[in-house]
């Protein structure tokens, strides 16, 4: 049956407005580094009204929407009248190969988002739903790759720039080879000239190479022809389109050992509102700084080191660093909180015991 005809049996679908999501479809995964490797998924929404678009949520946002649903409408949670029997969403997986998990899911989520939005209409026009289903701001800028799901794969055809716009761009040419660490750097060779597409911070540049795209060192490279202000992501200079279609924030990060300080700006795929969880930031700065038994920690108003255990020790981190923000000068796309690292059983750095 297909869904309008059921939605009208069951309810009046005549009077839900023509933006209301109706069907929704998972079309691709696609691969993210923040913090930590995380997949989200490419869904198409088409809408009462005929139109389509694209939205992009990760596993934890459809985990966050049932939680809400459960405690909004299950008859376990609520006396009166406006209850229903929700989907099943597929559970947590806590080991595993992310991109097997996240391509194992696409049946299990296709069926709880056609089961969901099989629901009266009520419940359809209720803000959890219409909120997750929205389109925002930043999803109608991301670029879909493949979407292999929802159409055959198609032939690339190369097209050639014209000399005058590769003249005319951006550019740099490498003057020392560059081994990229993960998807996010580009590796480069002695003498390849790199098309500039934006600034990241103070250090690192954002181009392309052979149609490759990716972050590198501007100490590895001699800049042939300079970005234009526009392009940068420091002090306001980033435009909002840049931005929002592939933005990078930068976190600043201590490892204090015996012998010294190494100072590492790590560069991660999330907005700087995110609060990134405990065990992903432990996990991050052990690749980082390729040490295994360490312990994360901030610096208080005093400043005064003080050792992260948790996630909520992560949220009091934010905070207090947040206020602290408009008396440190910093670019606009760098984390206002940094990480100190020390090794686990160092506790000489603390000026309190445990």
């Amino acid at each position: 049956m297909a869904l309008p005809r059921q939605l009208r049996e069951e309810s009046d679908f005549e009077q839900l407005p023509d933006n209301v999501p109706i069907s929704a479809t998972i079309a691709d995964i696609e691969e993210r580094r923040g913090f930590n490797v995380y997949y989200r998924f490419v869904i198409e929404v088409k809408t009462k009204g005929g139109s389509k678009y694209l939205i992009y949520r990760r596993y934890r946002q459809f985990f966050a929407l049932h939680q809400s649903l459960e405690q909004k409408f299950l008859s376990e949670t609520q006396s009166g009248s406006y209850t229903c029997i929700l989907p099943t969403l597929p559970g947590k997986v806590f080991m595993g190969n992310k991109q097997e998990i996240a391509e194992n899911r696409i049946p299990e989520l296709n069926t709880y988002m056609k089961k969901l939005l099989c629901l009266p209409t009520w419940v359809l026009l209720d803000d959890l739903i219409r909120m997750f289903f929205y389109q925002t701001e930043s999803d109608s800028l991301q670029v879909p790759k493949a979407l292999r799901r929802l159409r055959p794969p198609t032939r690339r055809i190369k097209t050639e720039k014209p000399k005058t716009d590769l003249l005319s761009s951006p550019r740099a040419e490498a003057v020392f080879d560059f081994s990229g660490s993960g998807k996010l750097e580009l590796s480069l060779k002695t003498g390849d000239v790199i098309f500039l597409l934006r600034r990241v911070n103070a250090d690192w540049l954002e181009g392309t190479v052979k149609e490759r795209i990716g972050i590198f060192p501007e100490s590895f490279v001699k800049i042939i022809k300079p970005l234009s202000e526009s392009g940068s992501d420091e002090e306001g200079g980033a435009s909002k389109k840049n931005g929002a279609q592939g933005s990078y924030s930068c976190l600043r990060c201590y490892l204090l050992k015996p012998e010294g300080i190494d100072t590492r700006d790590v560069c991660v795929q999330e907005d700087l509102t995110i609060q990134p969880s405990y065990s992903d930031l432990l996990a991050r700065m052990r690749d980082v700084f390729q040490v295994e038994d360490i312990a994360l920690n901030y610096r208080d108003a005093e400043g005064d080191l003080v050792r992260i255990l948790d996630d909520e020790d992560v949220a009091l981190m934010i905070r207090e660093n947040r206020s602290l923000g408009s008396k440190i000068k910093r670019p606009v796309n760098q984390y206002p909180w940094e990480l100190h690292v020390t090794l686990s059983s160092d506790l000489s750095v603390y000026n309190t015991e445990f």
